[in-house]
């Protein structure tokens, strides 16, 4: 099969397309013949090691010291066929169409995929019908964001009424998290570059921030929950920007982001948090049914065929992205 080898660390040159064995499902596992595949920051971020030094080198340690190893094929998420079934396997048949997250294998940027059918834990990603009525590389794009945004909406128990604030609304997680916010009742105030703005409105977005023009913790509004995607916003700046009993998330938090969240929950009404969420097939079934009652949808920037998956890592690292990108491995799964 053909499949994008991750051959070094660093650049995007060191994606290279070539053709390794086909892999064969265990007895719990479901062979996929991936249709689509995305690029997410988190990709970028691992081919790249782009990471604080107390994590890079773990990684490292476990994928490869000098170059990878273990893991030699990155993608996250995929959505595609069942073409074979393990002897154990109940949960799914040939032909069935699925969408899912692959786990810490990674493994999206190739024709085929072995995934277990009920995974263990976490780590093993998770797989479930595809939505109906989207694409395979609309679909494609729902696990690893969608998952990511539904953990933080549901933790921050959004009441009907309640005032939300995203900061970095425009990418794969915020798009999601915008709409599953508006889901929940809330009125949100969607914050990107000029860029975004309207297709923010688009999908939902009450009112939209320029960050380029305007700084949202200088504006005088407080917010129920402040949901700082990527934790670029001003730490303090945002606490004043929340109301009494208000939370505010960090997604990609940094030790002093942490340590002051910490300080702040238990000092004041005003509650920090951060972290990842988990992959389950439920809450992907869950993602499946709004999607096909039409509450929420997977925002599509570009797509690339799977030999450009360089040039698509390329275009991720801008920062210019709205929602997502999606590899498009067979031609006539158009994103």
């Amino acid at each position: 099969m053909k499949a994008i080898i991750w051959t070094k660390y660093g650049a995007p040159d060191g994606l290279q397309l070539q053709t390794v064995a086909k892999p064969t499902p265990k007895d719990n596992e479901v062979l996929v013949k991936i249709h689509a595949t995305t690029v997410t920051a988190g990709d970028c971020e691992m081919r790249a090691l782009n990471f604080p030094l107390i994590l890079a080198l773990p990684i490292r340690l476990y994928s490869g010291l000098t170059k990878p190893t273990r893991i030699n094929i990155l993608g996250q998420e995929l959505a595609g066929e069942i073409e074979a079934v393990g002897k154990d396997v109940q949960q799914f048949k040939v032909g069935d169409q699925v969408f899912g997250a692959t786990g810490m294998g990674f493994g999206g940027y190739a024709e085929y995929k072995c995934l277990p059918a009920i995974p263990t834990d976490d780590t093993q990603g998770a797989l479930a019908l595809k939505p109906t009525n989207i694409t395979y590389g609309e679909a494609a794009a729902v696990p690893i964001a969608g998952l990511e945004a539904l953990h933080f909406m549901r933790q921050a128990n959004i009441q009907p009424g309640h005032h939300v604030l995203i900061n970095g609304a425009g990418g794969s997680i915020g798009t999601f998290a915008l709409q599953l916010a508006r889901y929940f009742g809330a009125e949100v105030t969607a914050v990107d570059s000029t860029g975004k703005l309207d297709m923010l409105r688009s999908i939902g977005a009450a009112h939209v921030i320029d960050y380029t023009q305007e700084d949202f913790t200088k504006n005088g509004q407080t917010y129920d929950l402040i949901f700082d995607v990527m934790g670029k916003a001003s730490f303090s700046g945002s606490i004043k920007s929340l109301k009494p009993n208000g939370l505010y998330i960090i997604g990609n938090a940094g030790l002093s982001q942490k340590i002051r969240g910490a300080w702040t929950s238990a000092v004041s009404s005003k509650k920090v948090t951060s972290g990842t969420g988990g992959h389950s097939a439920e809450d992907l079934i869950f993602l499946k049914e709004l999607i096909e009652s039409g509450k929420i949808k997977s925002v599509v920037d570009r797509s690339y065929p799977l030999e450009q998956t360089a040039d698509a890592h390329r275009y991720v690292e801008t920062g210019h992205k709205k929602g997502n990108v999606v590899i498009t491995v067979v031609q006539s799964s158009t994103a």
